[in-house]
């Protein structure tokens, strides 16, 4: 580790693919913790660690409520806080893209730092006054001269799929909360935003009048993932926008910036922009941290001026970007205050060579008039975000009961978060970040886990998921005759691999593209099914020919789960090959050619029948992991494409032995991926229990994630890698294959269709 505490950068991380392999509960921590990025922070200056972690708490059942807490003191202050539906392990606050995420490692919002998804410190604080006494609500600031020993009573943390909301209570007031990063289906110019909000609302509690004021920092740190880095900054009025409040923004950037390059996972160029809808009592303040909060908490107001010290180091005196706002006399009426939090960048991705800008500057020339519109669209975006969050969570319980329904709400943002829209030649494109495995552009074994999510809420983008990963093999001098594994070693720079060196997963991702493209067709217009199918039908047929040619037996290759080892004759893959093939008669169908159609489909038929024969144990009661091992066993998460595309290749017969087989299996927390480790991965028991419906196995599936989320001592966003027995993080976090959480909601399940 680096003498400062920061985090080691990545291209310094081991590889997921050279990971040692070690198998079992035990010896697990070492191996995972190696992919992760380091998870110290640093050390601020004039600041503490102190961490409020509640996770010993007593979390709440899904669509629990609130216990009464209308009494602001006696044994209401007892009550452990409501997590509603689960306590996550890191709560999403702005969490919109790669370079915009920010979580809450912890269960109590006071006294925790927030930090990017690494685990580098991104602080936010917070400060509530309430007649004259000072309550912290957000961070762990420490201000010499100036000692808050208090801070709120957090009641309860809401989680739905755009926003977390706290509810805070001190002095006799309510403090709720929110962190919106909304999500918005079929709207490109809104989805293309960077930028998430934090909604602040303050009322009386007990009916009494109360002079209030809240106060809002970030720190330097957003910037870049080096503390040594040089910043500068700036403040700026922006003009209204369509009617909507006109701004404060504070916005700081590197000094001297990398183009297209990262600092432990975080950006080296682009800019960090908050700001605050302009209202009565609103001050501000740039400078450093002791200077910024000792201001707010001796005068119960900001300054208004600018440090005129820069550029200088991120942990030179910590330059914080401070908002306050002066709500009044608060009594029957709510008070409240709008900010926003985002990272914009120019370029966003360099695809073969060309520097590609971000979708919204197709929307609008300046970052300044975003954020004037993303601000004056703040009423709306919560309207269009409730209605989505009821939609999900409707869909959700119907198809696979309340605790898959919070499941789903923890793993929208971050599902959307690994994925970024931009513009090439004045066409809109989705790119991916395999984030904290291997970094790479738009790997297709990542993006296919995460498909679910899309085929459910909005099947176009998955199609600008795949449009580069189809243009390259098309046209940008890929040479191999299967697909390839990304776009480029390290995001967001999507070189290619002309040369043919990359991680080579040839059946995995030939058949991943076949599905994928399938899934999308059945799911898209006629036309736009019809046009896509015969534009990138030669390059299909290619890889579906691949597929024929070595998918029923593959031979020693390297597959999804790679951390696990190459594996020859593996049953799963061949499974997911021969799928495939089907798919590629739907394809066929699609472009008119039933020739094609007719040979793919029956193909798949004949190679189904001899996988079954293949992939059955001695013990006729369940498959086996290998043709060539006898008496293992793993878990066929591929049959779920099978069910998805409805190619109805994968007999009932052996869907419900493997059903019951599982049951046999399971663990604490979840089944294992087959007998060599305790470990899973919770984006294939997604899967799993969708292939599987209306079968006991399902629901425990879905119980047992739902229950390692709520349980886990690791706090990191969502990790889709764990171990069943101990509930530990195996790697992996933040990653976008969390989509593959509604599978069964890409089923159609509980949606009237």
């Amino acid at each position: 580790m680096p003498e400062t505490g920061e985090p080691v950068e990545s291209t310094l991380a081991v590889s997921r693919r050279s990971l040692l392999r070690s198998s079992g509960a035990v010896g697990l921590g070492a191996a995972g913790a190696v992919l992760l990025p380091a998870l110290a922070q640093p050390a601020h200056a004039a600041t503490t660690s102190s961490n409020a972690d509640s996770s010993n708490t007593t979390s709440s059942s899904p669509g629990s409520s609130n216990t009464d807490s209308s009494n602001p003191t006696g044994a209401a202050f007892a009550q452990p806080p409501i997590f509603d539906p689960l306590r996550p392990p890191a709560v999403p606050l702005a969490v919109r893209s790669p370079y915009l995420s920010t979580w809450m490692p912890a269960s109590i919002l006071a006294g925790t730092w927030a930090n990017f998804w690494t685990g580098r410190t991104t602080a936010m604080t917070g400060y509530l006054r309430v007649d004259g006494v000072d309550y912290l609500f957000l961070g762990a600031p420490s201000v010499s001269g100036h000692p808050v020993s208090r801070a709120v009573i957090q009641r309860s943390l809401t989680l739905t799929a755009t926003r977390s909301e706290y509810v805070l209570e001190a002095g006799g007031v309510r403090l709720t909360l929110t962190f919106l990063s909304p999500i918005e289906p079929g709207d490109l110019r809104r989805q293309s935003m960077p930028l998430s909000y934090i909604l602040a609302a303050v009322r009386s509690e007990d009916g009494h009048a109360h002079d209030v004021g809240i106060y809002f920092d970030i720190s330097g740190e957003w910037a870049h993932g080096d503390s040594n880095t040089q910043i500068r900054w700036s403040q700026e009025q922006i003009a209204d926008s369509g009617g909507g409040p006109s701004l404060t923004s504070l916005s700081f950037t590197p000094n001297s910036p990398q183009v297209l390059a990262e600092n432990g996972d975080m950006a080296s160029w682009g800019t960090v922009v908050f700001s605050a809808s302009n209202r009565s009592g609103l001050s501000w303040q740039i400078g450093a941290d002791s200077a910024v909060r000792g201001a707010v908490l001796g005068n119960g107001s900001l300054a208004n001026t600018v440090d005129g010290d820069q550029p200088r180091r991120i942990n030179d005196n910590w330059p914080v970007f401070a908002f306050h706002f002066d709500l009044g006399s608060v009594r029957g009426s709510t008070r409240s205050a709008v900010l926003s939090v985002g990272h914009v960048r120019e370029p966003a991705v360099s695809y073969l060579g060309d520097q590609l800008p971000p979708l919204w500057r197709s929307y609008w020339s300046t970052w300044q008039d975003m954020a004037a519109f993303f601000h004056a669209d703040a009423d709306s975006a919560q309207e269009r975000s409730s209605t989505l969050d009821r939609k999900v969570a409707r869909d959700a319980t119907a198809a696979g009961g309340p605790k898959y329904a919070a499941l789903c709400a923890l793993a929208l943002r971050q599902a959307y978060a690994g994925t970024e829209l931009v513009s090439r030649n004045g066409q809109p494109w989705a790119f991916l970040k395999e984030i904290s495995s291997d970094g790479n552009v738009s790997t297709v074994d990542v993006t296919y886990p995460g498909m679910p999510v899309f085929l459910y809420l909005d099947p176009d983008y998955l199609g600008l998921l795949l449009a580069p990963l189809l243009d390259y093999p098309e046209h940008g001098g890929w040479p191999k005759q299967f697909a390839e594994h990304d776009l480029g070693s390290h995001y967001p720079n999507a070189t290619g691999h002309n040369d043919g060196n990359e991680e080579d997963m040839p059946v995995e991702e030939s058949a991943n593209m076949l599905i994928m493209s399938a899934a999308y067709l059945a799911r898209t217009g006629a036309a736009a099914a019809k046009s896509f199918a015969s534009q990138h039908y030669p390059i299909l047929k290619q890889w579906a020919d691949y597929l024929v040619a070595n998918a029923l037996d593959p031979g020693y290759q390297n597959q999804t789960d790679d951390f696990t080892g190459f594996i020859a004759h593996s049953a799963n893959l061949a499974l997911k090959g021969i799928v495939a093939i089907g798919a590629m008669s739907q394809i066929a169908a699609a472009a008119g050619n039933s020739a094609d159609a007719a040979s793919y489909q029956s193909t798949a038929s004949s190679y189904i029948t001899q996988w079954v024969t293949k992939a059955q144990d001695g013990g006729d009661d369940h498959l086996k992991l290998a043709y060539d091992q006898p008496g293992t066993w793993s878990l066929k998460y591929n049959g779920y494409p099978d069910a998805l595309l409805g190619t109805g290749l994968v007999p009932r017969s052996v869907a419900d032995e493997e059903a019951a087989w599982y049951l046999t299996q399971a663990n604490q927390f979840g089944a294992p991926l087959d007998l060599r480790h305790s470990y899973t991965k919770g984006d294939w028991e997604m899967w799993t229990a969708a292939w599987l419906r209306g079968r006991p196995i399902s629901g425990y599936l879905i119980s047992a994630l739902y229950d390692f989320a709520d349980a886990t001592p690791n706090r990191v966003p969502f990790t889709d890698w764990y171990d069943t027995v101990s509930g530990n993080q195996a790697g992996f976090q933040a990653r976008p294959v969390v989509g593959g959480v509604f599978a069964l909601l890409s089923l159609g399940l509980g949606l009237g269709r």
